[in-house]
């Protein structure tokens, strides 16, 4: 489940395998670090597990072709120089990594780069029994939504013209009650860190699209409750979950700052507030790398 409400623990495993081991590789070389992106340039780069790295790919005539395992990478620039952008899933090992890039005359090359540790914080939360230990019929539905969700997952369409414009706008005025990468224990059962950011705020409380998207799914599913994803182009993704009220259709084609849902408590919840996720080449980043501040 791709939300900070994370799914029973005989699933982590298999989870962990589908997110979490997009082209690791070990290599000869030593990896790289980033170049830290230049003031007023988002996402800034962060290379740990569940931040970004920005990795220059240098001049070219044409968008060079750059892939994390088999999962294709969003690629920003021009002729002048290039960059690509890589999500680091949250159950990445610290240590050296490695992109793909595919030359316009043929052949590839393997770019590395190091992943830095993190250790992220702890919250313990008390909910609804039902939701930690599922019954068969909780568990039948949530293996239906999560097939579901890993085809919204895998959107990768091209670039939007708003790119490289990637600084986000808040989706709903609050406070952050749950910041990304938090290790989750419900009812004293530990599951995946949070893989959002909470935003607390009142039901019916407006949530609007951070930046130009596409509404490419939504739903009402057990663990987010009501749900809106957004597709912004290369494999950027956002997702808000808990609503209140859907305002928007798949299909739907949104500017920033335009209403998509409203704040609400649907789903496993401790109150009413947004789950807040991003996604970047198919792993959970953390969203506050988008914001100017």
């Amino acid at each position: 489940m791709p939300a900070g409400l994370i799914p029973p623990a005989s699933l982590l495993t298999r989870r962990s395998a589908l997110l979490g081991g997009l082209g690791l590789l070990a290599l000869p070389v030593a990896g790289q670090a980033a170049t830290p992106a230049p003031s007023g340039v988002w996402p800034k780069a962060l290379q740990v597990p569940g931040g970004i790295a920005r990795l220059s790919l240098g001049p070219s005539t044409v968008r060079p072709v750059a892939r994390q395992g088999h999962v294709p990478l969003l690629v920003l620039g021009d002729v002048v120089g290039w960059t690509a952008l890589v999500g680091i899933p949250l159950s990445a090992e610290p240590g050296e990594a490695a992109i793909t890039v595919q030359a316009p005359e043929g052949g590839e090359r393997q770019l590395a780069y190091l992943i830095e540790a993190k250790r992220y914080s702890e919250q313990r939360l008390t909910v609804a029994p039902r939701t930690v230990d599922l019954s068969p019929e909780d568990q039948a539905r949530y293996e239906g939504e999560r097939a579901h969700l890993e085809t919204v997952m895998a959107t990768f369409s091209e670039p939007w013209p708003h790119l490289p414009s990637l600084r986000m706008q808040v989706p709903v005025p609050g406070r952050r009650s749950s910041s990304f990468g938090l290790r989750r224990v419900f009812n004293g059962q530990a599951r995946n860190p949070h893989s959002g950011m909470d935003i607390a705020a009142g039901t019916g409380t407006k949530v609007a699209a951070p930046l130009p998207g596409r509404v490419i799914d939504t739903g009402d599913y057990f663990f987010n409750g009501q749900t809106v994803w957004l597709d912004h182009g290369g494999g950027l993704l956002s997702m808000y979950c808990h609503l209140s009220a859907i305002d928007a259709q798949t299909g739907d084609v949104l500017k920033t700052g335009e209403r998509l849902g409203a704040v609400g408590a649907t789903g496993r919840v401790t109150g009413p507030h947004l789950h807040w996720g991003v996604m970047l080449n198919r792993a959970m980043v953390d969203p506050a790398l988008f914001l100017a501040a």
